[in-house]
């Protein structure tokens, strides 16, 4: 029997050489750390892997060092998403020949296409795929896949899934209701982060969440609370990690708040593909001073040696306080102060 597709999976980034290769030994030690902490699943070349950024050479090869390193210890959910069926379906093969559990593939980008078209589209690649599909539904960079759609989608044999990343609770708890009732086999998993607690909650299957690269710890105790009826647990671990997610992924260009989390865990992503301005790296600096201290609360990371000023209760006014921290500090060393 197949295994189902459930709990936390982590959307994981790629660690790149000075000249832009893929770090393979340092991707492999970073899977199995993500391991080692307790994730479910993982799920190389989504949106916080950067997967449009790499050539379909390179996705193939991620997610052929990522199978390999995971060896079976958690089942991996393979992106597949190209930017027609033909290389879609070429995909599933591959990933499929290489021990993937499932396929996630996003609804068509670029064009934005009626729901028969969606429909058409997921259609001729679930009836041609060797291995079983999850829809990843992103509104603001792909075609939304509306409700109606799903339900008939979840109708064919080889789409057993949904990652639902709109951020829109009312829209999921619609999809769950539909699906369901036909299908109690189909899986939900939430690709927001922030709704985590109240999905599951909800019935949700799981997440596809970009916390999960930073704090794996944390995310598993978030599901392990809830599955265990622990609500009050699930729901403070919740709002603990709402300053740290918005850190991370609304502070900065998305994913460059999240490289910055994970390199405060010890690993070296590198430069990323998407070149940034000398402002950029001088933000990303002193958001780095705020998010290791977000990480240090939950016993995660040593404090910056200039200590954490008392919090605001927004990143911008942190960045400030952690700036102003730093040059208090100095003045002191001196002697000024």
């Amino acid at each position: 029997m197949k295994q189902k597709i459930e709990g936390i999976y982590v959307p994981h980034m790629v660690p790149l050489l000075p000249n832009g290769d893929i770090n393979e030994p340092e991707l492999r030690r970073y899977i199995s750390w993500m391991i080692d902490r307790g994730v479910h699943g993982l799920y190389p070349n989504g949106s916080t892997g950067e997967f449009l950024r790499f050539t379909p050479d390179e996705r193939a090869r991620i997610n052929q060092i990522v199978i390999d390193e995971a060896r079976g210890r958690v089942p991996v959910l393979a992106g597949a998403a190209e930017a027609n069926t033909r290389e879609t379906i070429k995909a599933c093969e591959l990933y499929h020949s290489y021990g993937a559990r499932a396929v996630a593939i996003v609804s068509p980008f670029y064009y934005n296409l009626s729901s028969e078209s969606v429909y058409a589209y997921f259609h001729e690649i679930a009836t041609n795929s060797p291995i079983d599909v999850t829809l990843y539904n992103i509104p603001m960079f792909a075609s939304p896949i509306d409700v109606p759609t799903i339900k008939r989608l979840s109708q064919l044999e080889r789409v057993v899934a949904i990652k639902d990343s709109s951020g829109d609770i009312g829209f999921a708890l619609r999809v769950i209701n539909a699906v369901r009732p036909d299908r109690p086999d189909f899986v939900f998993l939430t690709g927001w982060d922030l709704a985590l607690v109240p999905m599951l909650l909800m019935g949700a299957d799981g997440g596809t969440n970009a916390l999960a690269g930073v704090v794996p710890e944390v995310t598993r105790q978030i599901f392990d609370a809830v599955r265990a009826g622990q609500i009050e647990q699930a729901k403070a671990l919740q709002f603990r990690i709402l300053d740290l997610f918005e850190a991370a992924v609304y502070s900065e260009d998305f994913p460059e708040g999240v490289r910055a989390a994970v390199e405060l865990r010890g690993f070296d992503l590198g430069p990323g593909r998407q070149p940034i301005s000398d402002k950029q790296r001088v933000d990303i600096a002193s958001l780095r001073r705020v998010l290791q201290c977000m990480i240090a609360d939950f016993g995660l990371a040593d404090p910056p040696s200039e200590g954490c000023p008392p919090r605001t209760g927004g990143i911008d006014q942190d960045r400030i306080a952690q700036i102003t921290q730093g040059v208090i500090d100095q003045l002191r060393q001196r002697g000024v102060m």
